[in-house]
């Protein structure tokens, strides 16, 4: 089963930067398709390649912020091609 997932990660401290580089790096790093915008980061593959992929690098992010908020949306198909037609 494919899925599609969007991420975003909001650590609620000053130093946020670092955290995020971090996560996203670690994302483009899994050989998953990865693709990113300003305001979320979408990972696209397998169900079982992207969640066991998924609970390692979210529990690394989480772990790297001393508060945080982490959004996950996921659809079941694989939307990387999706374009508007409108």
């Amino acid at each position: 089963m494919k899925i599609s997932v969007e991420l975003t990660l909001s650590p609620l401290q000053d130093d946020w930067e670092p955290a995020i580089i971090n996560f996203i790096t670690n994302l483009r790093n899994s050989g998953l398709t990865v693709l990113e915008n300003p305001l979320s980061t979408q990972v696209y593959g397998d169900y079982d390649e992207v969640m066991n992929m998924l609970q390692k690098e979210m529990k690394v992010a989480l772990e790297a912020v001393e508060r945080g908020l982490l959004y996950i949306k996921i659809v079941k198909s694989d939307r990387s091609n999706y374009e508007p037609h409108f």
